[in-house]
């Protein structure tokens, strides 16, 4: 019965997890379309972010325009074109005047660029990766899947910076001890496919307190991380197997395989934040609708806040 389990809704309650907390002074890089300036809206509305606008003045209005939406109140950075958006956005965190970035209406790679860079960038000494979750019908908590949509061929390091992210990501939205399953082809220890040999010393790098705060456990295949019934059936005795929070896959293709797969022929909804840099950073796709903005939105809220109460014990 677990593949046939009711769905329990995992984004409202995420949502209505927010409801206690400040909004999060959030960088919206180049919101110059009606979707991307939208979603912003939404998420100011709902009590998620404050916005400040970095783009073309008058493209951004020109969208608003469009939309029929209203930009009365909100602060607007001006800039000459997407590139100059996502470096001042970076600027306005560097000067702590932002807690989060929201991607608007320019590529990834624009703002990552942007991030990334050595001497201006959020560089953190932890390597950063995109985390998506999803509400899959089926399944019955959130589930986190990295990395999707950032490190192409992961070595064992980043790896591990992969699955320290994704761990600090589900303590902020309340899973206190999240269970991380490594994925690879098959359960077994194989030198042939090295992905097996990696989710290996994952593990033993979380006995030796290398990685903290999840419950490891890997190789696993896709069906006995979470399947209880294919787990009990390949005979793996595992506190992971089953029941995972977290999903590691061996590389972004096959991870960005998984969550589209979910989303299309599961019906999943999706958010998603890239994570070790010094602040969240919302990678929402031009596709995305409302709802992804705004748990993304809430994602990073629920991540700026449980950040700022470990920073006060």
């Amino acid at each position: 019965m677990d593949d046939l389990k009711a769905q329990k809704d995992s984004f409202a309650k995420m949502l209505e997890a927010t409801a206690p907390l400040d909004p999060i002074a959030t960088a919206v890089v180049h919101p110059c379309d009606v979707a991307s300036l939208t979603g912003a809206l939404a998420a100011r509305d709902n009590g998620l972010i404050t916005p400040i606008l970095v783009g073309p003045s008058e493209r951004i209005k020109a969208a608003a325009a469009e939309g029929d939406l209203s930009l009365d109140g909100l602060e607007i950075v001006p800039s000459k074109h997407s590139h100059d958006s996502a470096e001042k956005a970076v600027c306005l965190v560097r000067e702590g005047r932002a807690q989060a970035l929201m991607k608007g209406a320019l590529h990834t790679d624009e703002v990552m660029q942007a991030a990334i860079d050595k001497t201006k960038g959020l560089r953190t000494e932890r390597r950063m990766s995109h985390v998506f979750v999803l509400d899959v019908p089926s399944y019955p908590k959130p589930l986190l899947i990295s990395d999707a949509a950032i490190n192409i061929f992961p070595d064992l390091q980043c790896k591990a910076d992969i699955v320290q992210n994704a761990i600090e990501l589900a303590h902020a939205i309340g899973v206190d001890q999240p269970k991380v399953a490594i994925l690879s082809a098959l359960e077994t220890v194989y030198p042939k496919i090295p992905s097996t040999v990696e989710a290996a010393a994952l593990c033993k790098m979380a006995d030796r307190g290398q990685i903290t705060g999840g419950l490891l456990d890997g190789p696993l295949a896709f069906d006995n991380a979470i399947s209880k019934r294919a787990a009990k059936a390949k005979g793996i005795v595992s506190d992971v197997a089953g029941d995972a929070d977290i999903l590691i896959a061996p590389d972004l293709e096959a991870g960005n395989m998984i969550a589209k797969q979910l989303m299309y022929l599961a019906g999943a909804d999706s958010a998603g934040l890239v994570l070790g840099a010094r602040v969240p950073i919302m990678l929402t796709s031009r596709a995305d609708g409302t709802l992804s903005r705004l748990v993304s939105a809430a994602l990073a809220q629920l991540l700026v806040h449980d950040r700022l109460g470990k920073d006060l014990m």
